[in-house]
Parts: C-alpha cells; sequence; structure tokens
C-alpha cells in the first residue's frame, strides 16, 4: 500500500517538520512495488469473484469491466488515504516538536525525543547527542502553525492511482484480444504471477536479500491466492 509517513525520529537529528525537512523521493521502490502488488492483487481476487458468475457472450466484456472498474475505485481510495496518512504522521512530528520546545525542563524534553526513536536506536543514542537535537529544535523558527500538504505530496497521490490503475492492463489485456472467458482468465492470471515475480526480483534486489529468492516467493504468494480464489468458486 502507499507509503506510511516516518513518525519518529532519526538518531541525532529531528524530523522537522514541512519545510525544514529534507523531503524523500516522493514514492521509493519499495512503495511503487507494494502499490503494484496492491493492484495486482485487487484485480486477481475482484476478476477471479467475478468470473464464476459471469457467462454469456458478453463475459470478456464483464470481466474487463470488472477488473478496471476495482482499481479505479481502489486506486482513488488508496490515493486519498494515502493523504490522510501524511497529514496524519506530518501533525505528530509537528506535536512532538512543540512539545520538546515547550518543555520547561530539558531532562523532559530529551525523553520525549528518546520515546519517538525506533526501540532499537535508543540505546545508541546519547544524552549528549540528544540534547543537540532539542537544541536544534528549539531555536527553529520554521515550525509550521498546523500540519499541510503540499504538492509534493498532491503528486505521490496521483502516482499511487496511476501505479494501481496500470497495473490492471496487463491483467485486463487478455479479456479485450482473447474470446474464451476460461483462455483469457489463465491468460490473465499466468500474466499476473509474472508480474509479481517482476516485482517480488525488483524488491528483493533494492533489500539486498536476493531477487530470485523474493521473486519467486512473492510469485508464490500470488499463485497460493489464485489458488484460493479458484477454491471459493472464481
Amino acid at each position: 500500500m502507499a507509503n506510511t509517513p516516518k513518525t519518529s525520529i532519526g538518531a541525532g537529528t529531528p524530523a522537522a517538520p514541512e519545510g525544514a525537512e529534507m523531503r524523500e523521493p516522493v514514492l521509493d521502490v519499495v512503495d511503487r512495488v507494494s502499490e503494484m502488488c496492491f493492484g495486482l492483487f485487487m484485480a486477481l481476487t475482484f476478476v477471479g469473484a467475478v468470473a464464476s458468475g459471469t457467462g454469456g457472450p458478453n463475459a470478456s466484456r464483464t470481466m474487463l469491466h470488472a477488473a478496471l472498474g476495482c482499481n479505479l475505485a481502489w486506486g482513488l481510495v488508496d490515493a486519498v488515504m494515502f493523504l490522510v496518512r501524511t497529514l496524519a504522521g506530518r501533525g505528530q512530528r509537528l506535536a512532538l516538536a512543540l512539545a520538546v520546545r515547550n518543555a520547561k525542563d530539558r531532562s523532559v524534553a530529551t525523553a520525549l525525543i528518546r520515546d519517538a526513536l525506533p526501540r532499537k536506536m535508543r540505546s545508541l543514542v546519547t544524552e549528549t547527542e540528544l540534547e543537540a537535537v532539542r537544541a536544534r529544535l528549539a531555536a527553529d523558527p520554521t515550525l509550521p502553525a498546523r500540519p499541510r500538504l503540499n504538492l509534493g505530496d498532491l503528486l505521490a497521490s496521483v502516482r499511487i492511482f496511476c501505479i494501481v490503475v496500470l497495473t490492471t492492463f496487463p491483467v485486463a489485456l487478455p479479456f479485450v484480444l482473447v474470446a474464451d472467458v476460461r483462455q483469457a482468465l489463465l491468460i490473465s492470471r499466468v500474466l499476473t504471477l509474472a508480474m509479481l515475480f517482476i516485482a517480488g526480483w525488483a524488491l528483493g534486489r533494492y533489500a539486498g536479500i536476493g531477487g530470485w529468492a523474493t521473486g519467486l516467493g512473492m510469485m508464490a504468494g500470488g499463485a497460493a491466492l489464485t489458488a484460493a480464489v479458484i477454491a471459493l468458486g472464481g
């Protein structure tokens, strides 16, 4: 699914809100692969469900409309929820920054910063480093009055929508080119598994855990889901 905004503060550096923070790429490899897999699984399960009750001469058209309609709807939902998560995460970081700035005691402020760190990093950061972060936050004049969305966030939501929707087309294309619904459904499922392998391979290469193993694992998960859909009547 969509990129979840980070709500913790990295070691030695504050997660400064809004314009004070250095923006990361709008969507990284993990985000793009997650959205691609989400679109594929949504199309796979929804098309399987529709296939169980579809027949007649217009079956292929119905399957095509089902796949595209499903992912248009969920692409929109996912894009909107990305904006909601982004705004909520930004508000949480701003609240932390204001709490640190307004703390009357330095030890309380540094404790707030330490609590915001990932659990495994808390023991790696010294009091001196925490105090340096506290001092920078206290002196930062750029804290906004409230969290806001910006153009980059809107572009990210558009990208999420496009990834989810465009992922559907290879899955839906067989229903346009092949008249036999069962054959088209088989080709669609094979294409879905191939795309899941590519997504897993890219994710494995990015994470440094092996492209082939991750690709095969992702494809195996897709095959298991496909088998479950078929067993349930899809």
